[in-house]
């Protein structure tokens, strides 16, 4: 057997180790790219941007639906990308979180929960209704989505909805956790982000954790566990607000406010 060949072999029989060593490979990249703006732009989102220009690749090179997992080299991101572990992700996101903690914001920033999750809802609604999408499964995910990319899925599979759906709620998600991680640290000056306080009451207000984690980190890394969490109360109240639905109609929470 040739040295390719048994390269091949190696990696498709351990395609999870290869794609958790290549998703570190685009993080150590991401962060040597992130140094050089001096840190005002945070690796998280250049990573974010190099994993869908990657994905955008290995779509155009394979004909598929799966980006670099339909590349039978790379078929373990499939598997690191899969329902499984990103549910993983989820509970492991918010173990340990206490609603104790949260009682540090007071009122505000219990209140910044909901006027976050429910302000994002409905423009994912207004957005999908405008590019089309009619079904109330539709709206409830992309809207869902807009809320983060990890409460989209979550509702599009409680409401039923087809996976370009899901893949559209996800991409808007993203884009809000880009915008995030961008524009935390120029809004940080005049939304007082320069206490433990408002950063928990910022997170509360923009949701997404990776996006406001990684904006407070360029703004002042002291900040980052106030902010990620009421970020992560965030994912969790929003799943279950967006999750929850009629039956008939598939109308969940947020559209039920707003008639």
């Amino acid at each position: 057997m040739d040295i390719l060949g048994m390269i091949e072999k190696v990696v498709t029989s351990n395609g999870l180790v290869v794609a958790f060593a290549m998703v570190g490979l685009v993080m150590w990249v991401a962060y040597s790219l992130s140094k050089l703006t001096k840190g005002r732009i945070h690796g998280s989102a250049i990573a974010i941007l190099l994993g869908l220009i990657l994905a955008w690749i290995g779509g155009a090179v394979s004909g598929g639906s799966k980006g670099l997992a339909d590349i039978t080299f790379f078929a373990g991101l499939g598997t690191m990308g899969g329902s499984m572990l990103r549910d993983y992700a989820i509970v492991s996101t918010a173990f340990g979180a206490r609603f104790e903690e949260i009682k540090k914001a007071g009122l505000p920033g219990i209140l910044s929960l909901f006027v976050g999750i429910i302000s994002a809802y409905i423009v994912g609604v207004i957005f999908a209704l405008i590019f089309g999408y009619h079904t109330a499964a539709d709206l409830a995910t992309i809207g869902a989505g807009a809320v983060t990319f990890v409460v989209g899925p979550v509702t599009g599979a409680a409401t039923g909805a087809s996976s370009e759906v899901i893949a559209v709620s996800i991409a808007a998600g993203v884009v809000k956790s880009i915008v995030v991680m961008i524009a935390t640290p120029f809004l940080a000056k005049p939304f007082g982000l320069n206490n433990s306080k408002s950063a928990m009451v910022y997170g509360g207000l923009m949701g997404t954790t990776s996006g406001t984690a990684a904006g407070l980190a360029a703004t002042d890394a002291r900040l980052v566990p106030y902010g990620a969490m009421t970020a992560t109360f965030y994912t969790g109240l929003g799943c279950l607000l967006c999750s929850l639905s009629d039956h008939q109609r598939y109308l969940p929470l947020g559209i039920s406010f707003i008639g």
